[in-house]
């Protein structure tokens, strides 16, 4: 038994199970965004596990860290590095901190969060929060993953003053969740965040927002 005929079968079943979701797929950037947008505006917390891929070819090859992303808005937010372990990126409501001692031993540089004019430290937010006005957008394409079927789409900001040229969002046609990010930086670097095993709404522990500087490290205030 089996044959041509059961080749064709299997093709079949593979190009069946292969197609997207019922959910309709579109190819016009702001209908993507706007899902993005309406989805994230129903956030108040999110977590996820992180995988974050640096590129600069000045630096030799890429740079891979991960670790567990919180988010609380509209000022909270955190990541908390496992590799290299003890890296931190905190926003406790006020000061923003930036811990890397495996770059810069003895020094944590702290930025205080403005108040107005922002959505506070927001990985996500940034680029979905007022996307029309923020930004131009351009439809990628659509592409199958483990979490299911995704829309990527491509932002130029109209501020040329921000700190990155450009980035790609890979927003989930089920949930309207942004599974991905790739940003394009002004000094070459290109930075890519996979988010995994992300949880919306679900409490998250305060300590995970707060940031005490090591005994013998110094603060820079920038």
């Amino acid at each position: 038994m089996g044959g041509p005929a059961v080749g064709s079968m299997l093709c079949v079943a593979v190009l069946l199970t292969a197609r997207p979701p019922d959910r309709p797929s579109t190819q016009d950037p702001w209908l993507i965004l706007e899902h993005a947008s309406t989805t994230f505006q129903s956030i108040e917390t999110l977590s996820a596990d992180f995988v974050q891929v640096i590129t600069n070819a000045a630096l030799g090859a890429p740079v891979t860290t991960r670790g567990r992303l919180f988010q609380q808005r509209p000022n909270r937010f955190a990541m908390r590095f496992s590799d290299p372990a003890g890296d931190r990126i905190v926003a406790d409501g006020r000061y923003l901190w930036f811990y890397t001692p495996s770059s810069a031993p003895g020094q944590v540089i702290r930025s205080r969060i403005p108040v107005t004019g922002t959505t506070g430290p927001n990985l996500i937010g940034q680029f979905v929060e007022q996307p029309r006005e923020r930004y131009r957008a351009r439809f990628v394409r659509s592409d199958s993953t483990t979490s299911g079927w995704v829309d990527i789409v491509a932002l130029t900001p109209r501020d040329s003053t921000l700190p990155y040229t450009g980035a790609q969002l890979w927003v989930s046609r089920e949930d309207g969740l942004v599974r991905r990010l790739e940003i394009a930086e002004h000094n070459g670097q290109e930075r890519a965040i996979q988010l995994r095993a992300v949880k919306v709404n679900v409490g998250v522990a305060a300590r995970e927002f707060r940031f005490a500087p090591p005994a013998g490290v110094t603060v820079m205030d920038q």
